[in-house]
């Protein structure tokens, strides 16, 4: 595996993630309590015996940049080979941000040849999953292909969202739709790509010159099917785009059940990342905690149910979470209630509080396609009010503060802003 290079595309904004990407990139969300997302691509590559990993950032790297380091959790921080994080920068020739994902990777079109790579996996950093890639490299291989596309069955309903292939009986790809209205299929791509470097090169090439939406899925794939070798990995196992607060969510709660289709406790398949230390979790004499992660460092006297804890967190008596997120180092306060909530870092929930109050789904009104199935959201460093009432499909906005809370009782689909105006954002109005 010294002769493969993967390029794991890093930079997205996640705006279907709402809050939760707004203050970093969608890869260093945290997932299943202690992780980020791009802990399973990076795993993956290690697991995999990958060991040259160059990670391309763009928006909001900070929290990611941190999380990655000189790449030690995974055992990427090697003289030569490793993890390299590749940003956009400014140069005399073409330079600049990044405009899409094909043309992130033809901007480190230099970095890529000193590499002298065999084969270039291109990896997305935002998925959930465990995969061995020398497999898929093999079929590639076996197939003598220019390009192949790890691929995996999804619900009918769900295929709007990704790239639909249609393939041979030899699993050649002979049509590829990126998000269909009326798929052929519900073989959906997974974003995980095996090129060889010629032909990545030119079809980049042909593609810069053609000035389109520079994408690997609108615009490279579907150029080379019925001209290039192009065929399809099946992947059988568990894999999930946790692209929206919902399949967030979900893919949070499998992580619950018993005997789970994707167990992070599986000792086959090691899962990697930035390790901070904290004291063990603890429970106070009258907590109860049943179908839970709790991290390192978390502190119970309340109840918790069916919930995903980061390290950190703090539940005080007579308080009770149920079905909820919530993120590193957050504080839900006596005789509060959390029910069905994501909760990011830092926030200081109030006495008596009720988060996912009520029987009403209204969407949220700033939102209302990204949040709709009853989930109410709470941004980093918010502080909420003693005792007051928060519906569903509710948004408050990171940094808020209890003097932003007009009322008692915020309903259903409603949102509260940092400062207390409304304001416009990149989500549509806000207030």
């Amino acid at each position: 595996m010294d002769r493969v290079l993967a390029l794991v595309l890093a930079g997205g904004q996640g705006d279907r993630l709402s809050i939760l990407s707004e203050q970093r990139a969608k890869p260093a969300v945290c997932f299943g309590g202690k992780y980020r997302l791009i802990d399973f691509t990076l795993s993956n590559c290690v697991n995999s015996g990958i060991l040259k990993v160059g990670v391309l950032t763009q928006y909001r790297p900070r929290s990611l940049s941190e999380h990655i380091g000189i790449g030690r959790p995974w055992d990427l921080d090697r003289s030569n080979a490793g993890v390299v994080l590749l940003p956009p920068y400014r140069a005399r020739n073409y330079a600049d941000w990044y405009k899409g994902t094909a043309d992130a990777v033809y901007q480190n079109m230099d970095f890529i040849g000193e590499q002298r790579a065999e084969q270039i996996l291109i990896l997305a950093g935002d998925h959930v999953y465990r995969m061995r890639y020398d497999e898929m490299l093999a079929f590639h291989r076996y197939k003598e292909a220019d390009l192949t596309i790890g691929v995996v069955q999804v619900p009918l309903d769900e295929t709007s969202r990704y790239g639909i292939l249609t393939l041979d009986d030899t699993d050649q790809v002979v049509e590829f739709h990126e998000k269909p209205d009326h798929p052929q299929s519900n073989l959906a791509s997974m974003g995980i790509y095996v090129f060889n470097p010629q032909t990545l090169i030119s079809r980049l090439e042909e593609n810069i010159r053609r000035r389109s939406s520079y994408d690997f899925g609108r615009d490279i794939i579907p150029a080379m099917i019925n001209r290039d070798r192009v065929f399809a990995f099946r992947f059988p196992g568990y894999w999930r785009d946790v692209g929206t607060v919902e399949s967030y969510w979900q893919a949070n709660m499998d992580l619950l059940d018993d005997g789970p289709e994707f167990d992070l406790h599986d000792p086959e398949a090691l899962l990697r990342t930035k390790n901070v230390e904290r004291p063990p979790a603890r429970l106070g004499p009258r907590a109860k905690v049943g179908q839970c992660l709790l991290s390192n460092g978390c502190v119970i006297y309340g109840e918790v149910r069916r919930s995903v804890l980061s390290p950190g967190v703090v539940v005080q008596e007579g308080a009770v979470v149920e079905d909820s997120i919530i993120f590193d180092d957050s504080v839900i306060g006596e005789e509060t209630v959390i029910d069905r909530c994501i909760i990011d870092e830092e926030v200081w929930i109030g006495p008596g509080a009720h988060l996912g109050f009520g029987n009403d789904f209204t969407p949220n009104r700033d939102e209302p396609n990204y949040l709709a199935t009853g989930i109410t959201l709470v941004g980093k460093r918010a502080r909420i009010p003693a005792g007051v009432r928060i519906g569903r499909n509710c948004k408050v906005t990171p940094g808020a503060r209890e003097g932003d809370f007009a009322r008692d009782l915020v309903r259903s689909g409603e949102t509260v802003v940092a400062g207390g105006v409304e304001v416009f954002t990149r989500y549509g109005a806000a207030g």
